[in-house]
């Protein structure tokens, strides 16, 4: 455990402990790579232990392997703010049932925050930045290797600002945007998400014989949205019980690639008057075996930092209408988003990221076909800070240290090169695989 002050501008005051985890190299060591999984509000005291077993395993005969819960989160003076799951009343339309949710979410956070309003204020990116860098001291080191994955690249971007002079090497997979906006990461992941629908259809079109949607990206397109549409119009029951409407086909259109086959499989059943089969999605463990009260994150944690950092609205009214013209312009994916939505009611005020250039070695890492993180915010963020950029061709985020181009972090930690090459990513499977 680390010690850190609630707050960096009264260092002799309140102090919270931070939770850090370690696998040592199991060769000759030449330095420290510690490591973010994202979220935030994600848990990062097992990532070293899932490094070691994915292909980047290498990274571990050469450096220990650091992994820590920023502040707020699990082991890390953890938040937790129980829901209200207050249903709305009956037939509220769809607008008078968002805004219910929102306004009952709203009250939640906001008495949440009053439970400790001087630690959800110190919730932002520069604040678990000086955290990261006491953990650097607290191990002895000079430098430190960062590996830093979705949210953890904003984190690694700050901590570069802030520490460059403290940094050995830098890598960033699936990059952030360079200036946290809510609504523009709803619009980004839109787009993307729209992008997806109409790869998604192509694909689907070269497979007509197998799924008669059409032999084209539009006909198969057009489709699909006729089928939403009817479904919309009159839902059907499945046999379990559960409604097969238009949302059911509307989630079913813009997902990862490695879904697409069984996707087409089970519109075509839908199209054809059946049910999808449903499956039970098993829950990745997240803690250590002797605790199993950590839950691997903080929902909080996630919605204070967000909202403390973006400027987007905190008035229900705008983002509703922000959603309605992302849905018309984006009619499959526009409905997706999450982000904006969180900080209704959000009491403290947003502190913007100010991210600048270094001169430590830097690697971004970015994902050609990815919505979560579209490949155009690492390009940004590229053009803020500098750094050589490599591109994955796939669309999974994060996914690095699952791929066979893990070697090239290897490398890049190992010897400080950086590429700029693409990689490839896997392959779709095929139909009926």
């Amino acid at each position: 455990m680390v010690p850190v002050p609630v707050d960096y501008a009264d260092p002799g005051g309140r102090t919270i402990e931070i939770a850090v985890s370690r696998i040592p190299a199991t060769g000759t060591r030449t330095g420290t790579v510690v490591f973010n999984p994202g979220g935030p509000g994600q848990s990062g005291m097992t990532t070293p232990r899932t490094i070691a077993a994915s292909k980047a395993a290498g990274l571990l005969e050469h450096h220990d392997l650091i992994g820590f819960d920023p502040r707020g989160v699990d082991y890390s003076a953890g938040l937790t703010c129980p829901e209200d799951d207050t249903s709305p009343p009956p037939n509220l339309s769809e607008e008078e049932q968002a805004r219910f949710v929102a306004e009952r979410d709203a009250a939640t956070k906001q008495r949440c925050v009053g439970q400790d309003p001087a630690l959800v204020r110190s919730l932002t990116t520069p604040t678990i930045a000086r955290d990261l860098d006491r953990i650097r001291q607290a191990l002895g080191e000079d430098k430190i290797g960062y590996y830093g994955i979705s949210w953890g690249t904003a984190l690694g971007a700050e901590y570069r600002t802030l520490f460059d002079d403290h940094v050995d090497k830098m890598l960033l997979d699936s990059v952030m945007m360079p200036e946290l906006n809510l609504t523009a990461m709803d619009d980004g992941e839109a787009t993307a998400g729209e992008n997806t629908f109409h790869e998604f259809s192509a694909w689907i079109a070269r497979y007509d014989s197998v799924y008669h949607f059409g032999q084209d990206e539009p006909a198969v397109a057009k489709a699909l949205l006729e089928l939403r549409a009817e479904l919309a119009a009159h839902p059907r029951k499945a046999p379990d019980g559960s409604v097969v409407d238009g949302k059911t086909v509307n989630d079913m259109l813009a997902n990862p690639r490695n879904e697409w086959s069984e996707l087409a499989s089970r519109l075509a059943t839908i199209r054809d008057g059946g049910a999808p089969a449903t499956e039970r999605t098993a829950v990745p463990e997240n803690g250590f075996g002797w605790d199993t009260d950590r839950t691997g994150g903080s929902t909080f944690q996630q919605n204070a930092l967000l909202c403390n950092e973006s400027p987007s609205p905190r008035d229900f009214d705008t983002v509703w209408e922000h959603r309605a013209d992302r849905i018309e312009r984006n009619p499959v994916a526009g409905s997706y988003g999450i982000w904006e939505q969180k900080c209704v009611g959000w009491p403290l005020p947003a502190r913007q990221w100010k991210f600048a250039p270094g001169e430590s070695p830097l690697q971004l890492v970015g994902h050609a076909f990815e919505p979560v993180t579209p490949i155009g915010w690492a390009f940004a963020m590229q053009r803020r800070i500098g750094g050589d950029l490599m591109t994955i061709q796939d669309d999974a985020h994060g996914s690095l240290s699952s791929l066979p181009c893990a070697a090239a972090a290897v490398t890049f930690f190992d010897t400080g090169r950086t590429t700029t090459e693409s990689c490839a990513g896997p392959a779709i499977p095929p139909p009926n695989s």
